[in-house]
């Protein structure tokens, strides 16, 4: 079945993430593309899951530079083109305070911040915890500058994906139905990371998406 809000609109696909995480840069854009080519219009609300939370400590550079490395070399994408150890983020948590505010607008604006931020940390090179960084990215779409302090949004973002059990980071949901990271099969091999786009994997989702419509 397909869940509604409490208006008995079609409610959202919802995607718990972090920002730093380079599966959910690769995923959430071939999520969006595919469901550009099949015509779906579906509204996308990304919520905060910041793994420096999960995990009580951020995401370091050197590992997140593996996994763009094997990224790149096995799914043949160019998507982290910017990435810099030298300008990574100390945390999310202000850039999340920004996509907060932006969903607080609507969802179309949400959505524009979110990939916007994810974009200047993994293809244009900028640290997203840098106050001078997020003002620009929020001053194109009108918005207060965010505070240092976990935003309300934030917060209940997070508390929410306690009480789902969201397990990482993309964790799609449409309804109560869960997709972890539905774009990409991953694994490993003699200890290192192993990636392909799941076709069978992103066929579900796509049409657990379309049949909710």
């Amino acid at each position: 079945m397909w869940f509604t809000d409490n208006r008995g609109m079609p409610a959202p696909l919802e995607v718990f993430a972090d920002i730093t995480c380079p599966f959910t840069h690769v995923g959430l854009k071939k999520v969006i593309s595919l469901l550009g080519d099949r015509g779906t219009d579906v509204e996308i609300i990304v919520r905060a899951w910041p793994l420096e939370w999960v995990n009580d400590v951020p995401l370091e550079s050197g590992p997140v530079a593996e996994k763009i490395e094997a990224l790149q070399q096995q799914l043949g994408i160019d998507d982290f083109g910017g990435f810099r150890a030298d300008t990574w983020p100390s945390t999310t948590i202000p850039a999340l305070n920004l996509a907060a505010a932006a969903f607080a607008v609507d969802a179309a604006t949400g959505l524009r911040v979110s990939l916007a931020l994810r974009a200047a940390l993994f293809e244009g090179g900028l640290d997203i915890g840098d106050p001078d960084v997020l003002a620009t990215l929020a001053a194109a779409e009108e918005l207060p500058a965010p505070g240092t302090e976990p935003a309300q949004g934030v917060l209940d973002d997070y508390e929410e994906g306690q009480r789902r059990g969201v397990r990482g980071s993309p964790d799609f949901w449409v309804g109560e139905d869960e997709f972890f990271c539905p774009a990409l099969r991953l694994g490993r091999a003699d200890g290192h990371l192993t990636a392909e786009f799941d076709a069978d994997g992103l066929q579900s989702f796509l049409d657990r998406v379309a049949l909710a419509r």
